[in-house]
């Protein structure tokens, strides 16, 4: 957990706020290496927010005495150390939950995982979610806040930024270009001196019945920026756009959506993906507040502990033909329970 202090008045925040609002310092990031637990509350009425009884509110203190409340499933005896183990399983799922602080949730979720290893020569293709000519805060689209907390994060383990490819295509009559556009998406790449593609304009390979884009082939490195949304498989799908559109479509039209994702298989060892659920649509298209960071490299994994934890009315298609079972899916973090609650009602 990261915390804030100011040098000066010695107040500490766990907000990532630039300047102490007392003395207006700079402020330094601590973070904790390790933490114990120095108290325990046991709760057994359920809520919509945590409809999952009993569960344990875990006090929890760092080296450096700063002190947070933690939901945990496992009950603790105080004086334990607290520490969430990485999953190294390849169809793995960390969960983690946001707090106002994205840097930090996305190096979270990503050591859960067993961490990436990125060099400076590594090719690395970003794949953001742009679905609509909306503004971000509708949900449709990846958040500039989002996208510049994995860039900064891929430049910080080494990347190269003439190494990034900033990748995406529209399956939609909307422009691609339009939609970046419109989501702010641009400016941010602009910010970086990087000019993102339009992948169907790009040149597709022939890998058995899929046409793959050849970026996404040459790569060492995909990253899936998927925007989660309740009762959608919003990862899966984000991912199909490595896929030729007419070819995507076709594809669709003669069998499903959940035979197109065997060309996962194609590029398996290099997929990643990494999911904002801060704030997600429900099924009515209303954006509400659930606060978790997920990443997986199965997205179908990704978007099924997704519905999971916020008990989604209805599960997506594609999800129930590929017969995902969730006891087969490792969980590093944040289990499901902890972050579960009935995020339809609100």
């Amino acid at each position: 957990m990261a915390f804030y202090r100011c040098g000066k008045c010695n107040l500490t925040w766990q907000y990532p706020i630039k300047k102490c609002p007392r003395c207006f310092e700079a402020l330094t990031e601590q973070k904790g290496k390790q933490a114990r637990v120095i108290a325990v509350s046991r709760v057994g009425i359920p809520t919509l927010f945590h409809p999952g009884v009993p569960y344990f509110i875990l006090l929890l203190q760092d080296e450096n005495g700063n002190v947070w409340a933690h939901k945990s499933s496992k009950e603790y005896v105080i004086g334990a150390e607290f520490k969430a183990d990485p999953v190294l399983e390849a169809g793995a799922v960390a969960v983690w939950k946001v707090k106002y602080d994205w840097p930090e949730a996305i190096d979270k979720i990503i050591s859960l995982l067993g961490g990436l290893k990125i060099g400076g020569s590594k090719k690395i293709l970003l794949l953001p979610t742009l679905n609509a000519a909306s503004h971000y805060y509708f949900r449709d689209n990846t958040s500039p806040q989002f996208f510049t907390a994995v860039f900064e994060y891929l430049l910080e383990s080494g990347a190269k930024t003439e190494n990034i490819t900033v990748g995406a295509q529209s399956f939609s009559d909307v422009p691609v270009g339009a939609i970046a556009q419109k989501s702010g998406l641009l400016e941010i790449c602009s910010k970086y001196k990087i000019t993102p593609k339009d992948l169907s304009a790009s040149t597709f390979e022939k890998e058995g019945k899929y046409e793959i884009v050849k970026e996404a082939l040459d790569a060492d490195l995909i990253i899936n920026l998927a925007m989660l949304k309740i009762g959608q498989a919003s990862a899966t799908q984000n991912f199909f756009k490595i896929l030729k559109k007419e070819n995507f479509l076709e594809l669709k039209n003669l069998g499903s959506e959940a035979d197109i994702v065997k060309c996962f298989k194609e590029i398996e060892g290099k997929i990643m993906t990494v999911a904002d659920g801060e704030t997600t649509q429900r099924s009515n298209k209303l954006a509400g507040f659930t606060g978790l960071a997920l990443a997986g490299r199965d997205p179908c994994g990704v978007d099924l502990v997704f519905n999971e934890i916020t008990k989604a009315n209805r599960m997506p298609d594609i999800l129930k033909s590929l017969e995902l079972k969730l006891e087969d899916i490792p969980i590093a973090g944040r289990t499901v329970a902890e972050a579960q609650y009935l995020a339809e009602y609100f």
